[in-house]
């Protein structure tokens, strides 16, 4: 059901402070940068390859960003793969009997539908799911 690594999600408390160190390790700018106002999240992203590394920093105390920060400081927050469909995978999944978080795609940064699987079902590591968001092709934002 994986297709490849989209992209690694970093939780961290200084969004701009971020940003500037990824420019200077990375030797360019971020590729997309976007406030996702349902989860409470601003992330900005890298181009690296073929995959990307994904800044998370939050929008308010009640960010899911936030409490994260809170429980584990800064860090690998989460692994997103690509999948050619979200949906199909979730449901693939949970007839595994994995735990999963989410029980349809949502729409995620970056013009992708997302959905997630619980840390226990990749030992520990929480697990995005991503495809690209076909309501969203041409927009770039």
């Amino acid at each position: 059901m994986l297709t490849r690594i989209d992209h690694v999600g970093i939780a961290v408390p200084d969004l701009q402070a971020a940003v500037d160190a990824y420019e200077q390790l990375l030797g360019r700018p971020p590729s997309h940068r976007q406030v996702v106002e349902s989860d409470g999240i601003e992330a900005v992203m890298f181009e690296v390859g073929e995959s990307r590394v994904e800044l998370l920093g939050c929008t308010g105390p009640t960010s899911k960003i936030a409490s994260f920060l809170e429980r584990r400081g800064g860090g690998l927050h989460h692994v997103a793969y690509g999948v050619d469909d979200v949906q199909e995978a979730l449901d693939g999944y949970t007839g595994l009997g994995l735990r999963t978080l989410d029980t349809c795609p949502r729409r995620g940064a970056g013009g992708r539908l997302v959905a997630f699987l619980h840390p226990s079902a990749a030992a520990g590591v929480l697990t995005e799911l991503c495809q690209q968001d076909p309501a969203a092709a041409g927009h770039h934002g």
